[in-house]
């Protein structure tokens, strides 16, 4: 980076990209205090900021590598540029609001922002930065999200996420992150990006690369490369049954049906409770013997037939659970800021104490006797790593951090729990577990993210759609594998699913990583992959093409390992001369060499596809092939979802052989 100075103030650039510009009329920095109101009900949050002094920094010195800022009266902020970061310091620790003013370009656009479901490119909106759940139906302007945000604020709105994160990437080739866990905002709506902190962030992240891979290779080295996907991961489907014993036979009847099952997620094997919300688990992470019986000789029989056995596991723990009682005789139970009483949280008509990650000795009896005794030791080799979200604000933890700044690290702590159990049974890149939580450097202990909980439907912020947006968003920033529940998760005020929503559900899901279906949580209300002979013909055909596609998912895992690129990529990353591809954000690369352009809107046949200019196109299910650098209207019935292979690609004759897979 270099600083030059002017007479009306100094530029900050870094390989020749103008990112600061100050002088005394225009202050590229402010700080301030301001004063937060946070409510939070089953994980949704009403955060609101009094904001009770902003100081423009509009006087300046510049000495080497050190910037002065400070005004008439108040905090003097330091900058100091080295190895490629701004690091920060204020001289009064009062201050608790940051704001930041980087330079745009008319045209620029921007992506990131974490695990992002409702836009890709980030220009032109205000995103807060703040891991909870995201709400159901996520547009303000749909009866369903009104009628949640009745429901103690449960509508959510497009920048509500999972997974949150302060990096985001410039078609300028350039990529910025703000090293802090404080409640953040970027906000690209205006002229310039404005990044407001509450707190003064330790540093500020940037790097440069002549291309996008270069990007996304150095960002994925930054936060944590992932290990590659076990062979069972990526060799057959994951098949999520919630029906205890039953689920066994149900198995056995989709294998009948030519399935290709390599997993049986049973997330239900710790027991359940019934809800207002659906059929919920009971929070007590230890085998139901009444619900699965003789589950270590079952999970043993299953894994001799090359069938591992998945289940569930959250970082809370229900009250009228055996475990919360050993926790809280333990003291590994985080508790009231009044009083030394474990905190409890309402998770919808039962509450649950939250294990004290901050104790090493709360953390190490987690990964160690939980995880590690009561799933591991039993033969369980994968579980949905559930939640992170829920941290209070106002809860007191062992290490004396403040809640407000432990809540965005909550997730990747709860990450690193799961990773240290696995370690410490050896099965590092054989077990597996998947998150819908993040934040910065979850990418380091998470090996599988998935997209959390969309609704049962094709709608534009909360369906199908919106697990492509994530796994690009999430992609760039070094999360190389993500995946969906297959059919969506949340059914609710009459909201269930169609058999085109499954059918559609299942064409995509062949074409990522990790095919994984969910019964949802009203699993009786809604169709199933087993409802009908059809159904699950379809997902019997889709599950062989995602099997066949094996030999390539095991390349693009060991390129991953290599370079940090992520297997589902947007089309600019390999076609960045193409001006087209920039804003296309529900397709995708898998890989280099395959274009995937799943249908997700309802009563279609046909599908529109941009393939891009540089290579010829081989569709999958004719063989016909197209010059790149067109928009294309193919049919796509069912059954032939929109997928194209990269004519000159070395694996041209297994893809010319999906046709047949199935």
């Amino acid at each position: 980076m270099q600083i030059t100075e002017r007479k009306d103030g100094f530029v900050v650039e870094i390989e020749g990209r103008t990112l600061l510009r100050h002088t005394a009329a225009a202050p590229c920095c402010a700080v301030g205090t301001g004063k937060a109101d946070v409510a939070m009900y089953r994980g949704n949050f009403d955060i609101r900021d009094t904001v009770l002094q902003q100081i423009p920094l509009d006087r300046w010195s510049v000495a080497g590598n050190c910037i002065r800022l400070w005004a008439d009266a108040g905090p003097t902020l330091t900058l100091t540029i080295a190895d490629g970061a701004i690091a920060l310091a204020c001289d009064d620790a009062s201050v608790n609001r940051f704001w930041l003013t980087i330079v745009a370009e008319p045209g620029e656009s921007v992506w990131g922002g974490g695990e992002q479901m409702s836009y890709f490119n980030l220009r032109g909106r205000r995103f807060p930065l703040w891991t909870s759940e995201p709400g159901v139906g996520r547009d303000k302007s749909t009866e369903i999200t009104r009628q949640m945000d009745a429901l103690g604020n449960a509508g959510g709105d497009y920048w509500n996420t999972n997974y949150p994160q302060p990096t985001y990437l410039s078609s300028r080739r350039y990529a910025l992150h703000i090293d802090t866990t404080a409640y953040a905002v970027f906000d690209f709506t205006g002229a310039a990006h404005s990044i407001e902190v509450w707190g003064v962030p330790a540093r500020v992240e940037l790097w440069t690369a002549p291309d996008f891979a270069g990007l996304v290779s150095a960002l994925s080295k930054r936060f944590g490369r992932q290990p590659p996907l076990p062979d069972w991961a990526i060799s057959g489907a994951i098949v999520g049954l919630k029906d205890g014993e039953n689920s066994f036979a149900r198995l056995e009847a989709m294998l009948a049906a030519g399935a290709a099952v390599t997993g049986l997620w049973c997330e239900d094997w710790a027991g359940v409770r019934v809800t207002s919300f659906g059929t919920r688990l009971f929070w007590d992470w230890r085998a139901n013997g009444q619900r699965y019986p003789q589950l270590r000789e079952r999970i043993a029989a299953l894994r001799n037939r090359g069938i591992r056995f998945l289940a569930y596991v959250n970082p809370y723990l229900a009250n009228d659970g055996v475990l919360y009682e050993r926790a809280r005789q333990l003291g590994y139970l985080a508790r009231k800021a009044d009083s030394d009483d474990p905190y409890l949280v309402d998770f919808g008509e039962f509450d649950c104490g939250v294990v004290d990650f901050t104790n090493r000795a709360a953390a190490d009896w987690f990964a160690d006797v939980v995880i590690g005794g009561e799933m591991l030791d039993i033969g369980i080799d994968g579980w949905m790593a559930d939640f992170g979200e829920y941290l209070p604000t106002d809860v007191r933890l062992a290490d004396g951090t403040d809640a407000m700044l432990a809540h965005n690290a909550w997730p990747t702590i709860w990450a690193e729990v799961n990773a240290r159990a696995i370690g410490s049974r050896g099965k590092t890149g054989e077990a597996l577990f998947f998150m819908r939580a993040g934040y910065t450097g979850v990418q380091q202990h998470c090996p599988l993210l998935w997209a959390g909980d969309q609704s049962v439907d094709f709608s534009r912020h909360d369906g199908i759609g919106t697990v492509i947006r994530a796994a690009l968003s999430s992609g760039l920033l070094g999360n190389a594998y993500h995946h969906s529940d297959i059919g969506g998760y949340t059914s609710l005020l009459g909201n269930v699913r169609t058999a085109e929503l499954i059918l559609r559900w299942s064409e995509m899901a062949a074409f990522t990583p990790f095919m994984r279906s969910h019964e949802g949580n009203r699993p009786k209300d809604n169709l199933q992959l087993d409802s009908s002979p059809d159904i699950l013909a379809h997902f019997a055909r889709m599950s062989r093409v995602h099997a066949a596609l094996a030999p390539y998912v095991r390349a693009l895992c060991d390129e991953a390992a290599a370079t940090g690129l992520p297997l589902q990529r947007p089309l600019f990353l390999h076609f960045e001369a193409d001006e087209a591809c920039y804003p296309i954000e529900t397709q995708y690369l898998y890989g280099a060499d395959l274009l995937v352009a799943p249908v997700i809107e309802a009563g279609r046949s046909d599908w529109d596809v941009y393939l891009p200019a540089g290579a010829d196109w081989v569709h999958v299910w004719s063989h016909a092939r197209h010059a790149g650098g067109q928009w294309l209207s193919v049919a796509a019935p069912i059954g032939a979802p929109p997928v194209f292979w990269r004519a000159s690609s070395q694996h041209a004759a297994l893809f010319a052989s999906l046709a047949e897979a199935g």
